[in-house]
């Protein structure tokens, strides 16, 4: 009998232990060296972006990349650098410097290992959508801002600001290069159609050696790596133990705790991808005691804080993976670009990374998500709208922490509007009849779950577990919402999930019983459209009315 290890040992030990072969270990090397070599121009670029050198996202990619596969918590995650972290590295090297970056980078490390041994890893969840949206939506935008500069080519100094940075792009518009402007143009229309009619080769991989070749033969005038770095060194990073300085580890404490919840939400959002294309499941403490190793160790080379990639852990699945050795070899494959082939990044011109930036920006935006937004309450608009604004006019810190406190105050003022003293009547108890569940025969096709209390951020987790046990579950399952008082869009969007969840494994979900805050809610977010308006029922009689109809109707399609 083969011997079951902890549940907290990493994916990668488990891997082994339960018999790796070799037609395992082949998709995972075609895998590995497809994602390393996508990782590649991601990595420089980010760095770039940031206000760093291009080894420095190299060398995140290949440490984080190695530990975080080698000890987290999910079977596909890859992790390194993203644009996530792009406005928050470069605001604190504007004001702290490069060994601020890396003190505020052990920091976060050190809270995210804390975190996933404490076990409140899970603590994310109390983070509201509006919010996670907002500043997703202003980091995009924001990213996407400080790549003009080099997608057009221009020599000048912008400000740190988005304003005044769009100002000075603008005021310099008559004097940007042909020949830059036509490289980033061409560059990104190779992505976007690329990516759009053919997959099977990463359109990262494709951009960066058409760009790059396009500039060498044609003998562009543009900036490269090596014009603006003067190249990338070849060889293993050095390893050096950051400088310390006391004086501002009190300052660097907020951008330290902004750096580990923007990692471990990405992170965490990133394994709960990979599991739904991967079918697997990951455990979300113990990756995010690697994610904390990673970025402690991260600057010891000079490299940047880093997290799960959604983008490159993607490619990962589609290019068959199926271990954590395919991130291992990820990181291997960057090693061996950077010993041998380090000395070709100089001819990699900067407008090409800057329209491999502006591609990352618009898929990491979640920008339909803005439209679902303004579906919700008023409060939920008003929050992503603070999140937004303050991200890209202000700073990512103060965004996230005035979204909460918003979001908090929201919470506290749902549940009081939410919360009723009356008296019970006749007719009230007449109400309710339709209701009760006490003098209801159940059918053996029909599974019933209530939810009680106010459905807001932070419990809508609980839903988890019905997906989880989906193939176990009758034809029809009843989300009874009669005690339901409140529900916010972090909410809506769980039973969405858990409706697509049990839709994917053949099941039918009903609504039934909602009071009048959550009703309003659904009908406001149009949520009889994804549903179905027979699927959303007044009680709990017209639930299992509705369900004997679903199978009858099975019946008769299945007899025809």
């Amino acid at each position: 009998m083969k011997k079951r290890l902890p549940g907290w040992w990493p994916r990668s030990v488990l891997t082994f232990a339960e018999g790796y072969d070799a037609a395992a270990f082949s998709a995972d090397l075609v895998a590995g060296v497809t994602v390393g070599l996508v990782a590649l121009p991601l990595a420089m670029a980010f760095a770039i972006a940031s206000g760093l050198t291009p080894q420095s996202g190299i060398y995140c990619a290949i440490i984080t990349g190695f530990i975080i596969s080698a000890l987290g918590g999910s079977r596909f995650q890859i992790g390194g650098p993203t644009g996530a972290f792009v406005v928050v590295v470069s605001g604190i090297i504007a004001k702290y410097g490069v060994d601020g970056l890396f003190m505020c980078t052990l920091m976060a490390g050190v809270i995210l290992v804390v975190m996933g041994l404490t076990g409140t890893g899970t603590a994310v969840k109390y983070i509201p959508k509006p919010v996670i949206i907002g500043f997703t939506n202003g980091i995009a935008l924001v990213i996407a801002s400080t790549q003009l500069k080099d997608f057009l080519g221009l020599e000048i100094a912008v400000p740190g600001e988005f304003i005044g940075r769009l100002e000075v792009i603008g005021a310099n518009l008559g004097s940007v290069p042909p020949d830059s402007l036509a490289l980033g143009v061409g560059t990104l229309l190779l992505l976007i159609l690329w990516s759009r009619y053919i997959t099977r080769i990463p359109a990262y991989i494709v951009a960066l050696c058409a760009g790059t070749g396009a500039a060498i033969v044609l003998q562009l005038d543009v900036a490269t790596i090596g014009s603006r770095f003067g190249g990338i060194p070849a060889g293993l990073p050095a390893f050096h133990i950051p400088v310390f300085r006391p004086e501002l580890v009190l300052s660097l404490i907020s951008p330290a705790v902004t750096v580990a919840m923007l990692g471990a939400i990405e992170s965490l959002l990133s394994a709960v991808v990979a599991d739904r294309m991967g079918g697997d499941r990951h455990n979300p403490n113990t990756e995010l005691f690697a994610q904390g190793i990673a970025n402690i160790v991260s600057p010891m080379f000079g490299g940047l804080p880093a997290t799960g990639a959604l983008a490159r852990t993607a490619t990962n699945i589609r290019s068959g993976a199926r271990s954590p050795m395919s991130g291992i070899i990820h990181a291997i494959t960057l090693l061996g670009v950077l010993l041998f082939g380090a000395s070709l990044a100089a001819y990699v011109p900067l407008p090409v990374l800057a329209a491999i930036l502006f591609v990352v920006a618009w898929n990491m935006g979640e920008w339909l998500e803005i439209g679902e937004v303004f579906k919700q309450s008023y409060a939920d608009i008003a929050v992503w709208t603070a999140t937004f604004l303050l991200t890209v006019l202000a700073d990512l810190t103060v965004a996230v922490e005035v979204g909460m406190v918003l979001a908090a105050l929201l919470y506290i003022r749902r549940v009081a509007q939410t919360t009723t003293v009356s008296r019970v009547t006749d007719a009230y108890i007449e109400a309710g009849r339709p209701h009760i569940l006490q003098d209801k025969v159940i059918p053996d096709y029909v599974a019933i779950f209530r939810i009680h209390g106010p459905f807001l951020f932070g419990a809508t987790d609980k839903l988890h577990e019905i997906a989880e046990q989906a193939d176990d579950l009758p034809r029809v399952v009843v989300l009874r919402l009669r005690n339901m008082t409140a529900i916010d869009a972090t909410g809506l969007s769980a039973i969405e999930e858990l409706a697509d969840a049990l839709r994917t494994k053949g099941r039918t979900m009903i609504l039934c019983g909602a009071p009048s805050q959550p009703m309003a809610a659904l009908r406001k977010a149009e949520f009889h459209r994804r549903l179905g308006d027979a699927n959303i029922c007044e009680s709990v009689q017209g639930a299992l009315d509705r369900a004997a109809a679903v199978v009858a109707g099975e019946k008769e399609k299945a007899g025809a």
